[in-house]
């Protein structure tokens, strides 16, 4: 069903593997050049909305985009035509850095005001209760400071280090870039959903086949919750995905309906 590689998704593949595979052979920072960064951090520049969907972080991540590329591609590739499908995948990959930059515009500006208003007012309990709200993985590393902090709360040495603990980690959270061909793969997932919904896809953590309408009703669902109710210490840019996914569907019905033939 699925056939040989089509020559748009050929490419990319080569493209992508290279890439990632140069990162380990030039001294250069592919991620901070290249990753998206958030829209005012001093990383950010505008060709990042494209360039960041070519960079990989490691290679589980690059094999799971690449191997969906792989299974996935080819069949919308041979309904589009290269053309459209390259446009498609670029659109989609670039939406996904779209929406991910509005999330993390305001999660970054909430992120601010909480900042301001600890170095504004800064307590023992002010710092306890913002590790706990915004990096509660490091509250247990920090759990010897805050009790020392809680036993000296007017002395400068304690209150200087907790803003400077507060102001770095907003710098951290500016500077993170964000990597890989997520966004452009839940893309292409979607239109896959779309135009096949009927095609029955065996997976290898379902114990039974599912169409791939459900499939990718399922994923969007999972992602949306993971975004909205993300755990600590999740760095997967679940708003990127579902950015793939939103631009993916708008894309599909403005070209309208005509492949629904292959469903």
């Amino acid at each position: 069903m699925f056939g040989r590689l089509t020559p748009i998704v050929r490419n990319l593949l080569i493209i992508n593997v290279v890439i990632f595979l140069l990162q380990y052979v030039v001294e250069i920072d592919f991620a901070n050049i290249f990753g998206l960064h958030y829209i005012h951090s001093s990383l950010f520049r505008p060709y990042q909305f494209l360039t960041h969907i070519f960079i990989h972080g490691s290679w589980g991540h690059i094999f799971s985009n690449m191997f969906a590329l792989f299974i996935f591609a080819p069949m919308l590739e041979r309904v589009w035509g290269s053309q459209r499908f390259l446009a498609f995948y670029l659109i989609t990959g670039i939406g996904a850095g779209l929406l991910y930059s509005a999330y993390t515009f305001y999660e970054v500006n909430t992120l601010e005001n909480k900042v301001a208003a600890y170095v504004e007012a800064p307590t023992p309990q002010g710092f306890d209760t913002f590790v706990l709200e915004n990096a509660e993985f490091a509250h247990q590393r920090l759990s010897g400071f805050i009790s020392d902090y809680y036993d000296h709360p007017e002395a400068s040495a304690y209150i200087n280090e907790s803003k400077q603990y507060a102001t770095q980690l907003l710098k951290t959270k500016q500077n993170i870039p964000m990597v890989g061909a997520s966004g452009a793969i839940f893309g292409i997932l979607m239109a896959f959903g779309l135009l096949f919904p009927n095609i029955e896809l065996f997976l290898l953590f379902f114990p039974f086949p599912i169409k791939a309408k459900y499939f990718v009703l399922f994923y969007g669902l999972y992602e949306l919750y993971s975004g909205f109710g993300r755990v600590p210490g999740d760095n997967v840019a679940h708003f990127a995905h579902l950015g793939g996914m939103l631009f993916a569907f708008i894309l599909i019905k403005l070209w309208g309906k005509k492949y629904d033939s292959f469903s």
